[in-house]
């Protein structure tokens, strides 16, 4: 007797909204996979001589205040910042799934130490937490994509136990129960297949707030080294010349506010 209950979806039509944020995605992950064949001079090719160029007067989005080309920054910059979200958004879930599937199907003294070291850690604001974790961990990407990751888990963790909650008072998971299966199978085989549609809606929506908060670490000098073409660098390297370009950190900014749109809307699609 199978007791596995995998809810159906209805058949409905993606909205071109969706469709245009999945295009998007697919776009900016094609660019940071063919980053070397789409712009093979470099991030870091530099012409004084073309520093601070507008927008097609001889260079598609502009140029820098070294005359590094922003459309080939940008290319480059999707590798740094997209692998770092992907990283982070990888701890989060690794780390929070477990923790929240694991109160949420024992319940009991497990359920409540496990949420209580939870809410201690939700407590803090999650950028004042990722400086802090930055402090033990140092600089660098890989220290932040830690940080970031670690920080998101909790939320995570919060989702998971609460959809947990939700399934395992079902009808067949009382079968389940009845013919001895124990708590571990009753999580994997039963709870998680149930569970998974929303997770991973939970999951997009993390990956929102994820890349911004890498962004923000990365702008405030935590993160990619100097003169990186990561998003948030960008932003901080173009924020000196706002009045004379602000092409230089208004097209590092759009490129992190439509993916971060892009993740959001497509979790919102999922549900």
């Amino acid at each position: 007797m199978r007791m596995r209950q995998v809810p159906r979806r209805r058949a409905t039509r993606i909205r071109p909204v969706a469709l245009a944020a999945l295009a998007w995605l697919v776009a900016m992950g094609a660019a940071a996979v063919l980053a070397p064949v789409l712009a093979r001079g470099g991030p870091a090719v530099a012409d004084p001589d073309r520093a601070l160029l507008p927008p097609g007067s001889g260079s598609i989005l502009g140029t820098d205040f070294l005359g590094r080309e922003i459309s080939v920054r940008l290319v480059w910059g999707a590798r740094l910042t997209l692998a770092a979200g992907a990283a982070a958004l990888s701890l989060a879930v690794g780390t929070g799934l477990p923790l929240g599937l694991t109160a949420g199907s024992l319940g009991g003294w497990v359920d409540a130490v496990l949420m209580r070291l939870v809410d201690g850690l939700l407590a803090f604001p999650a950028l004042l937490l990722a400086l802090a974790l930055m402090a033990v961990l140092g600089m660098g990407l890989g220290s932040v994509a830690v940080a970031v990751g670690l920080v998101a888990a909790p939320a995570y963790a919060r989702v998971a136990r609460s959809i947990a909650l939700e399934v395992r008072v079902q009808p067949y998971l009382e079968a389940a129960r009845a013919i001895g299966c124990s708590p571990l199978r009753i999580a994997v085989r039963h709870i998680l297949p149930n569970a998974a549609p929303t997770l991973i809606a939970s999951a997009g929506a993390q990956l929102g707030s994820i890349l911004l908060t890498v962004g923000a670490l990365n702008f405030l000098g935590l993160g990619a080294a100097p003169g990186s073409p990561e998003w948030g660098m960008m932003l901080a390297d173009g924020r000196g010349y706002l009045r004379q370009a602000p092409w230089a950190s208004v097209f590092p900014g759009m490129a992190l506010t439509l993916t971060v749109l892009a993740v959001n809307l497509l979790g919102d699609a999922w549900k």
